[in-house]
């Protein structure tokens, strides 16, 4: 078996493709396995009662800021936790994609010295 030095364009393209095989499989996974159900309906934060003493006690921002908190936590459980992976993993690797083609070609040294080896099989 022939190894050939790869370069670092196709590196970066290769780490490019890993990365977005695994993650859009993953996030494939995800979305199948679990359903969008809302945790804890039933509960007593989600009561009017909960509310109202939220906003006795806290105030207004205090009931917005309780929203947010859920609305943000509610991200990382899903059917949505698998758009975010999809969609980071897309991201990623076009960073990758992008500095691999967008890589300066090295000019290769006019001079050989004693280390640099050709590799010919």
């Amino acid at each position: 078996m022939n190894w050939k030095i790869l370069n670092q364009r196709t590196w970066l393209n290769l780490i490019s493709t890993i990365i977005l095989l695994i993650g859009l499989g993953s996030s494939v996974l995800i979305y199948q396995s679990v359903g969008n159900d809302p945790y804890g309906l039933l509960d007593f934060e989600n009561s009017k009662l909960y509310r109202h003493n939220l906003e006795v006690y806290g105030g207004k921002f205090s009931v917005i800021m309780d929203d947010f908190r859920r609305w943000f936590l509610g991200l990382w459980h899903g059917k949505s936790l698998a758009f975010i992976i999809a969609c980071s993993t897309i991201i990623i690797s076009f960073g990758f994609f992008y500095a691999a083609n967008h890589l300066s070609q090295r000019s290769k040294p006019e001079s050989h010295n004693e280390n640099d080896y050709d590799w010919k099989d």
